[in-house]
């Protein structure tokens, strides 16, 4: 008898965490998290791991195309939210100039290709960004710096047809407040 009560609760359980709203279908449809995350200090971001050297962040780096702050995608493989090891210099740049500079804030924009649910691939997008978050956070970068968006496949290459194609629309892009 208990467990026919047991089974009767846990798919309960199982089939209300299964449900879903219907979600009005708008291509500005994003998901937002602005919740604090733990932030942990490293001590690993010096000048020579990141490719940026103190001299360069006098003028604006940022709009450089020589500076390794220019790049502002962080790409994904298929149905992945692991950053990739190739992209943690480009991340560790960021988080340099982040911590150097207090009252910059960047939006992580994640994004997916058009393959997958509008959910699915909005909860995709959601965790790329809050992958690239954890990274910068765990370089030193306060979580008051940082928004995650998640445009999901809102912003995906409509004509595209192939896997060479698609990785371009699986990423995060930083973008820096007032650019």
């Amino acid at each position: 008898m208990n467990k026919r009560l047991l089974m009767s609760v846990l798919l309960a359980a199982m089939l209300a965490a299964c449900s879903s709203k219907a979600v009005k279908d708008t291509p500005q449809a994003a998901v937002v998290d602005k919740s604090p995350a733990t932030t942990q200090s490293s001590s690993s971001n010096d000048s020579a791991t990141s490719g940026v050297s103190d001299s360069s962040l006098a003028s604006n780096p940022l709009k450089d195309p020589n500076n390794i702050l220019s790049k502002r995608n962080i790409y994904f493989d298929y149905d992945s939210d692991a950053v990739k090891a190739e992209f943690r210099p480009l991340i560790e740049a960021h988080a340099k100039y982040l911590t150097a500079h207090s009252d910059a804030k960047v939006s992580l924009l994640g994004n997916t290709d058009d393959r997958g649910t509008r959910e699915y691939n909005l909860s995709l997008g959601q965790r790329r960004a809050v992958a690239v978050k954890k990274v910068l956070n765990v370089l030193g970068v306060q979580d008051s710096q940082i928004e995650t968006v998640s445009f999901g496949k809102e912003k995906a290459n409509a004509t595209c047809a192939d896997d060479s194609c698609y990785k371009q629309d699986r990423r995060v892009d930083i973008v820096y407040q007032g650019e």
